[in-house]
């Protein structure tokens, strides 16, 4: 199991252009959807680049549920600062364990 600060939350976020990413974000970041407005970013630690998700995983949502499989391609953690974002998930805990774990078929 990974330890993460009490303040960090792990999400998936999207892009406007069409980017999917994995990552930790305190809540003051995701709070009211403040995100949402043009020119607002969203900074992440520890954030993974999903490059490829399968079929098995029943789409970027499924993602947030369950978190990648075997097949999948999720590449290595840093920091980040998005900008133009679409959605924020909210990650269940075991799922975020699977993205630690940064599969790449």
């Amino acid at each position: 199991m990974t330890t993460k600060k009490a303040s960090s939350k792990p999400v998936i976020l999207t892009t406007l252009y069409r980017g999917v990413f994995f990552g930790y974000a305190a809540p003051a970041e995701i709070a009211n959807g403040r995100w949402a407005k043009e020119g607002a970013t969203v900074k992440l630690s520890r954030s993974r680049n999903i490059v490829y998700w399968s079929a098995d995983c029943k789409g970027f949502m499924g993602l947030a549920a369950n978190g990648p499989t075997a097949s999948c391609k999720i590449g290595p953690a840093c920091g980040i600062e998005l900008r133009n974002v679409t959605a924020v998930l909210d990650v269940e805990p075991d799922a975020a364990e699977k993205f630690e774990a940064a599969p790449w078929a």
